[in-house]
């Protein structure tokens, strides 16, 4: 479980420090990764390109782990997410990720999941739903 937990801790530092510090040793050649708003890549090579391109448009501010959970070859992580786009829009979320790992201890599949942080109760004042005049979430 340590080591699984070090692959996931460096994927996320790659994503801070806006560099490859090792995509071809943690993911499988024939991965797949899935983010919560809906872009798929398949391969590690489709994942690079992804990092790569999307780092020259943005910038991870912040990726805290908050615990991971583990059960044969998968591992959930629980975090919190900020970056910021061109533009200068900050987006921040919560979210976890599902990974399943290979017999070899690469990561053969990943699915993100998002929640919304500015959250809010729509039933405040009352037995009739009162809610924000804005657009859903990407996630």
């Amino acid at each position: 479980m340590e080591r699984r937990e070090e692959i996931i801790r460096l994927w996320f530092r790659m994503w801070l420090e806006k560099t490859d510090l090792g995509i071809a040793d943690i993911f499988d050649p024939g991965a797949v990764y899935v983010e919560s708003w809906g872009p798929e890549y398949r391969g590690r090579e489709k994942i690079r390109l992804w990092f790569e391109e999307w780092n020259t448009r943005g910038t991870v501010r912040r990726w805290d782990i908050r615990r991971f959970f583990h059960s044969g070859d998968r591992t959930a992580v629980e975090w919190y997410f900020e970056n910021t786009v061109a533009g200068g829009r900050v987006e921040k979320f919560e979210g976890m990720s599902l990974i399943r790992w290979t017999g070899t201890g690469t990561i053969a599949f990943l699915q993100e999941f998002g929640c919304n942080v500015d959250r809010y109760d729509p039933y405040r004042d009352g037995p009739v739903p009162r809610f924000r005049e804005e657009g859903a979430r990407w996630f």
